[in-house]
């Protein structure tokens, strides 16, 4: 999905603070990095700029201009985008192309007016113009900070080679006429080190508010990128939906055919030649009538088994707690059910949360080789949480058409979600979270 993200809210800002974190934390370095070299970018953008507008625009009285500036305003856009793929690569957030469709078709003109229309073109410029002087800033600051770092922390190979080093400290110097006199200058280093990070992070965060800002889409672009996200996943939620219910279908059908309607088939097939008996071999008719009432037995307790495959009576008269624990009751390893509901949720939700426990601990019976299994179902603020988890072997992967996309498939009939955690050597954990509101 397309995410905007959070304003503020960027990579170097979403890790620890810590001084460990501080130096293993990869976006650090990039950052630094970034921020040493982004002022020559910023110089060339600036010289760039300046020529390309102030060439085109005075060409343009003999109109040799006006597509030389659109060219210029093409190139600038151009380079935001590179400058958006920067800001991911240095500093881990996310930008995503503010600019409005461009018309269809090949006439240059209408796509022209779109372009210098946009209000994005001009916020692109802003920000190529001013990265010279911000990156200046930046670049000052960043040197400043990792020289001092860099000199204290290979102090002693300084003194080393050049037979003495001092360093002043406001009123206070100090002098290292050889390598072991300058290990406390390297000692102070690493609090320089620390300095610098701690530096270079803020000034990274500093530098992605200000692209996100500009270089960013506006408020009612992102909500229209968010709910076009959310349109885009509902639509699939409803797709899938419509397979599940479709395969369900499909499967009920099945089991009739090959099931219970065969069975009826065959009871009136028995009942038809014991009638043709009935006057000639008594006998024989007797042990047809008793082959038919087995039969129709066994029809009845297929169609109740596929009635409960359909909706179980518990569910509905009971609740989910006695109906989970009656699916506990007959599975082949031990289950420990725990249901944490104040109310009962809707029918819908009770429905599907049955169907993938069932589902679930068919495949511990199948698969697992576990020798127990946990069912857990809580209510988490508007969610209803369910959770099977069994010591099996795992292993267990989502493939399509598979029992466990099944099982999301029926959970994004309501725009639910289901999680499977099950690394080789168990255990397994699936979890759906299904929302709900009383």
């Amino acid at each position: 999905m397309g995410e905007v993200s959070r304003a503020g809210a960027v990579g170097v800002a979403d890790g620890a603070w810590t001084p460990g974190a501080m130096v293993r934390a990869a976006v650090n370095w990039r950052a630094a990095i970034y921020l040493g070299v982004h002022f020559f970018f910023g110089l060339a953008y600036f010289i760039g700029l300046l020529v390309g507008i102030t060439v085109s625009g005075a060409l343009t009285v003999i109109w040799v201009g006006i597509p030389l500036l659109a060219g210029v305003m093409v190139l600038w856009r151009a380079v935001a985008m590179v400058e958006r793929r920067l800001a991911r690569l240095a500093f881990g957030v996310r930008i995503p192309d503010p600019y409005r469709p461009m018309p269809r078709g090949r006439n240059p003109f209408p796509k022209l007016k779109a372009l210098v229309l946009d209000p994005a073109t001009w916020k692109d410029l802003v920000y190529l113009a001013s990265t010279f002087p911000i990156g200046l800033a930046e670049f000052v600051v960043s040197a400043v900070a990792w020289s001092a770092t860099a000199m204290l922390l290979f102090s002693p190979a300084i003194v080393l080679g050049s037979g003495g080093m001092e360093v002043n400290f406001g009123p206070v110097s100090y002098w290292a006429g050889n390598p072991l006199e300058a290990l406390p200058m390297a000692a102070l280093g690493v609090v320089a080190l620390l300095v610098a990070l701690y530096v270079t992070r803020t000034i990274a965060i500093a530098h992605a508010l200000w692209a996100r800002l500009l270089l960013g889409p506006n408020r009612a672009q992102a909500e229209n990128r968010e709910l076009r996200a959310t349109t885009e996943r509902l639509q699939a939620s409803r797709a899938r939906g419509v397979d599940a219910v479709e395969f369900e279908r499909r499967r009920i059908e099945r089991d009739l055919h090959d099931g219970a309607q065969q069975r009826l088939l065959a009871v009136a097939m028995d009942i038809g030649r014991a009638r043709a008996k009935l006057d000639s071999d008594p006998e024989g008719a007797r042990d047809l009538i008793e082959q038919a009432h087995a039969g129709t037995r066994e029809a009845i307790q297929e169609l109740r088994d596929l009635a409960r495959g359909i909706y179980p009576a518990i569910l509905t008269d009971r609740g989910l707690d006695p109906a989970l624990s009656g699916l506990a009751g007959r599975a082949p390893v031990p289950v420990e059910v725990d249901v944490d509901l104040p109310e009962r949720p809707p029918a819908a939700v009770e429905s599907i949360a049955y169907f993938i426990v069932a589902e679930a601990l068919a495949n511990v019976a199948k698969y697992a080789r576990a020798t127990r299994a946990s069912v857990r179902v809580a209510r988490e603020d508007a969610w209803v949480v369910v959770e099977i988890a069994d010591n099996g072997v795992g292993g267990a992967v989502v493939r399509p058409s598979g029992g466990l996309a099944g099982l999301a498939d029926r959970a994004a009939t309501i725009d639910g979600m289901v999680l499977v955690d099950s690394p080789p050597g168990g255990p397994t954990i699936v979890r759906a979270d299904l929302p709900c509101t009383w």
